[in-house]
């Protein structure tokens, strides 16, 4: 009778990590069993309101998109070669804008 209870327990925690309120994605980012590893190659810009945001290209090093290369926005100090751990390797960020319209300097 004890070992049903605590299995009850374990089943109605489980059942309310799920009602958690997570966003629509982040099941299946969990799910997946952590971060996966990516090096930067190149930094790309700043952007954010501030230019707090770096956004850099990096190349997955591990996991099932081993080997794609990616463009993150990345917050805090990065440079090349250092080693980001991603929480999904599914989503690219935007690409920047730039200032110079298109074929003005063609």
């Amino acid at each position: 009778m004890g070992k049903q209870k605590t299995e009850n327990k374990e089943e109605k925690k489980q059942q309310q990590e799920k009602k958690s309120g997570a966003s629509k994605g982040s099941e299946k980012i969990m799910e997946a069993g952590g971060a996966v590893p990516a090096v930067v190659e190149m930094l790309a810009g700043r952007t954010g309101t501030r230019g707090e945001i770096t956004q850099v290209k990096c190349r997955v090093l591990q996991g099932r998109n081993k080997g794609k290369q990616l463009r993150r926005n990345v917050k805090g100090p990065v440079r090349k070669r250092d080693i980001l751990m991603l929480r999904e390797t599914e989503i690219e960020a935007r690409r920047l804008q730039s200032k110079i319209s298109k074929g003005a300097f063609s």
